[in-house]
């Protein structure tokens, strides 16, 4: 059997372990040790299991990940999100549609702390759920901007999409943040946008609230200052050349942690909580790292990666007809794998490939996070419905469904838009650079 062939066997017996709920960091891992035994040896393959266990947990640079999560469940406690919902509701309610407006405004501010779209969903559609329901908003409006979103938490730096992405391919991460930049705040503009259209189309999905007074809206937005603050102190920070992304993730953590240590939110309750969930959180994406840093070695042996980008390249395709190519096939396949395992398991591929063709590999990680997004509210995956589905359980799944189906579109044309013009996204990344 060539080694091509045997790459495939190995793929195709991960892809069963998959199916049969085989947690993604233990399939990889079980594939990648038994196959790299195979061909390699079962001695070097038990060391690298473990080498590759101790570089990962030792990696200074990862301790981004926990610093971040940490920050976004400081956040979440102190009532920030609050905050912002009650500034946007302020400027955007008494518009048609303006509190769904409010939601998707709330959650671009509520990204930039959280850096989870589980996070963001949760935690906005507690706040913004109620008060639709109180204006007697459609439900299915309601709750697909929820659920959409809440998708701008992995976009809009700091973003868990970006930190992996960048692990996997060694590229830098701060870059990354910075690249997301414009394409979050597009992304976001273009959620309003549709939901204008559809309030345009039939008012009554999202009748129009109270102005507010001036006074009001500077009150309510004078009380988001705070996170205003550290977001500029964060990833301004990073834009500036002041923190490494990974002093600037413990400086957010630790001035959200002031903050609800100020607002006296913090409890030893919920302190316990906020550190229990950060070690789980992050344990889960370490075990993912390690899963694919023993999965891609072996991956490497069969050879894979290169003859599929000898294929594509050799098929005198344009570059840009390959990537229309990648794009839907990974708008397919993010409609089953969730988002981090689409990336484990396809960017050992794919990333060389994308340098191969030319492509700027920071455009094309800001690309893949938006194709994750669309795989959070595209059935039969869709973690954000779901997410939202228990918060709103009264709403059938299937309006829930429905009602993403236009933020959908609008991410497609997020992403037609930074195809067509890739300095939205690289911008403010090549700035820093030519800065320094």
């Amino acid at each position: 059997m060539s080694d091509t062939a045997f790459g495939l066997v190995g793929l195709s017996a991960l892809f069963i372990l998959l199916a049969l709920r085989m947690p993604v960091a233990l399939a990889m891992a079980l594939v990648g040790v038994v196959g790299f035994g195979i061909m390699n040896g079962w001695g070097p393959a038990v060391s690298m299991l473990a080498d590759e266990a101790f570089v990962i947990s030792n990696n200074y640079e990862l301790i981004v990940i926990p610093l971040f999560i940490l920050m976004g469940n400081f956040a979440s406690t102190s009532g920030m999100s609050r905050d912002l919902y009650n500034a946007a509701y302020a400027w955007f309610g008494h518009w048609r549609g303006g509190l769904a407006s409010a939601t998707i405004a709330a959650c671009a501010g509520f990204a930039a702390l959280s850096g989870s779209s589980v996070a963001s969903a949760v935690t906005m559609g507690r706040v913004s759920l109620p008060e639709m329901k109180r204006f007697d908003y459609d439900s299915k409006l309601a709750t697909g901007c929820i659920a959409a979103g809440g998708t701008l938490g992995i976009l809009i730096p700091p973003s868990t999409g970006f930190i992996i992405y960048a692990i996997l391919t060694e590229e830098s991460i701060g870059r990354l943040f910075l690249a997301g930049v414009f394409p979050g705040i597009l992304l976001a503009v273009l959620f309003m946008i549709t939901i204008y259209i559809q309030t345009r189309i039939n008012p009554k999905l999202g009748p129009a609230g109270p102005r507010s007074p001036m006074r009001d809206k500077v009150k309510t937005l004078s009380q988001a200052t705070a996170m205003v603050f550290i977001v500029v102190v964060t990833i301004g920070g990073i834009y500036g050349g002041v923190f490494t992304p990974t002093e600037a993730a413990a400086v957010g953590a630790m001035l959200s942690f002031l903050l609800t240590l100020v607002r006296r939110r913090l409890t030893w309750n919920n302190l316990s909580d906020i550190l229990l969930q950060t070690i789980r959180t992050t344990g889960l994406v370490f075990l993912i790292l390690i899963g694919a840093h023993v999965f891609n070695p072996f991956l490497a042996l069969t050879h894979i990666p290169d003859d599929l980008a000898s294929l594509l390249i050799g098929a005198d395709l344009s570059p840009h007809l390959v990537m229309l190519i990648l794009m839907a096939a990974y708008i397919v396949l993010g409609s089953f794998l969730e988002g981090f395992a689409m990336l484990v398991l396809t960017l050992p591929i794919v990333h060389p490939m994308i340098i191969e063709l030319g492509f700027d590999p920071i455009w094309f990680g800001v690309l893949i996070v938006i194709i994750i997004e669309i795989g959070l509210i595209t059935p039969p995956v869709g973690v954000n419905v779901f997410v939202v589905k228990g918060i709103a359980g009264d709403v059938p799944l299937r309006d829930i469904f429905a009602g993403v189906i236009p933020f959908w579109f609008a991410m497609m044309a997020c992403i037609l838009i930074l195809m067509a013009f890739p300095e939205i996204a690289l911008f403010l990344p090549n700035t820093m650079i030519q800065s320094n």
